[in-house]
């Protein structure tokens, strides 16, 4: 007997770590198959006009624009995870006499000093990816970077977004290079010599009730004044 058909919901879900998963339109999951559709064909019609005008820009704020659509609740869900909100800190100096490090959960690591998930050398992006589910179950583990680390030196890997865009150009998503920038002009006081990074896909209780407050100790034991936080 001939395999079933597939049906248009079945292949818009197989983009979220499905046979064709695909970190960038992962989001389609989370649309209905009407909205689907609309977002197809309007790809589609951005598309023909880019063979046109050569605005591949249009074609990105397109998908990004959608990518919030299908993320953002609906106004009548039930939101599973909520975070409390936040105090609000006041930094205690001027920017200009601080000391700033920078922590992202965009999963970069120093080449040599790979944190090995679960044990694996030498991690795939693939394999991180099929592995998601995983991630989610254990808490995260902070990588540290030296600020003066060499071109090259600097790798990637994330189960929960594509990397390609961050391996190419580390500051997409580990803004180093910029943070430098701005020391030299005196915008900020002096960088911590080490900055920060982990995967993002991670026990997000154990991530805000234990983690997160050692991280924290951390940095002000190291007498940093402000940290850059950048999420992925």
């Amino acid at each position: 007997m001939a395999d079933a058909p597939e049906t248009f919901e079945e292949f818009r879900k197989s983009f979220s770590y499905g046979e064709r998963s695909d970190l960038d339109f992962k989001f389609m999951k989370s649309l209905s198959d009407d909205e689907a559709a609309q977002f197809l064909a309007g790809l589609l019609a951005h598309v023909g006009d880019a063979y046109d005008h050569a605005r591949l820009t249009d074609i990105i704020d397109y998908v990004i624009d959608w990518q919030a659509r299908a993320y953002a609740p609906a106004p009548d869900a039930k939101r599973t995870w909520v975070y409390e909100e936040g105090p609000f800190a006041t930094p205690a100096k001027p920017l200009a006499d601080s000391r700033v490090a920078l922590l992202t959960s965009s999963g970069h690591f120093v080449h040599d000093d790979d944190p090995e998930p679960f044990g694996v050398v030498g991690m795939t992006q693939q394999e991180a990816e099929e592995r998601i589910s995983e991630f989610l179950k254990v808490p995260p583990e902070l990588s540290r970077v030296p600020v003066s680390f060499a071109p090259g030196e600097l790798r990637v890997r994330h189960g929960g977004y594509d990397v390609t865009s961050a391996a190419l150009d580390h500051n997409v998503a580990f803004p180093l290079d910029h943070l430098h920038d701005l020391q030299a002009d005196g915008v900020i006081g002096e960088l911590h010599d080490e900055a920060f990074s982990f995967m993002g896909a991670a026990a997000q209780m154990r991530l805000q009730k234990e983690t997160a407050p050692e991280w924290a100790k951390m940095l002000r034991d190291a007498e940093v004044d402000v940290v850059l936080l950048v999420p992925v």
